[in-house]
């Protein structure tokens, strides 16, 4: 399903916005939450999507085509060290980005395993749930921490969230931990 992946485009604003013909995926969270990482591991690249260790790389919307569905990885929020405008923009993106919901079948929410939900993320969930945007949350970079550490800070994070912990999956774009779980899922996702 995801070896033939691969980037279409990117996109600025919203007249620049594909309209998706299959089920489209959206990959959000805070900057550095392994979002690129994230479509790497899908994709079983190692550059699909460019990483960088400096977060705020990815202000753009970058659409990925995996077959049967498309990824959308959006711009990062949360980033301190950019400026105001840069920030605005950003947010003025992801709101125009969602505002074509009905094109969005699901949100990957991505957070750092070993941090707690911030204000940002707590914003987003709010937002999503306004919206009615069916959502999972992902907590990435679950390698970092043993597997006893990492089935309670599941527990903390699924808390953080107020969500169950079915609602949210482990992962690891280093070690692929978690990708099969993640494949399930989108193959529920893109099968209603």
């Amino acid at each position: 399903m995801a070896a033939d992946a691969k980037f279409i485009t990117s996109a600025a604003a919203a007249g620049q916005f594909l309209r998706p013909e299959k089920p489209m995926i959206a990959v959000c969270g805070k900057s550095n939450a392994g979002k690129s990482t994230l479509i790497n591991m899908l994709a079983g690249q190692k550059n699909l999507a460019k990483t960088s260790a400096a977060p705020g790389r990815t202000r753009l919307v970058n659409y990925f085509d995996f077959g049967s569905f498309l990824l959308a990885d959006l711009p990062g929020y949360g980033y301190a060290a950019v400026s105001k405008e840069e920030k605005a923009k950003w947010a003025k993106t992801l709101d125009d980005f969602f505002a074509r919901k009905e094109e969005i079948c699901h949100v990957f929410l991505l957070t750092d395993m070993r941090r707690d939900p911030s204000e940002d993320d707590l914003q987003m969930v709010s937002f999503l749930n306004y919206h009615i945007l069916p959502f999972t949350v992902v907590a990435t970079k679950c390698d970092k921490l043993s597997r006893m550490k990492q089935k309670e800070r599941l527990a903390t994070v699924a808390r953080g969230f107020s969500l169950g912990i079915g609602n949210v999956v482990a992962v690891s774009g280093l070690t692929g931990q978690g990708k099969d779980d993640l494949m399930k899922k989108i193959a529920q996702i893109i099968a209603k």
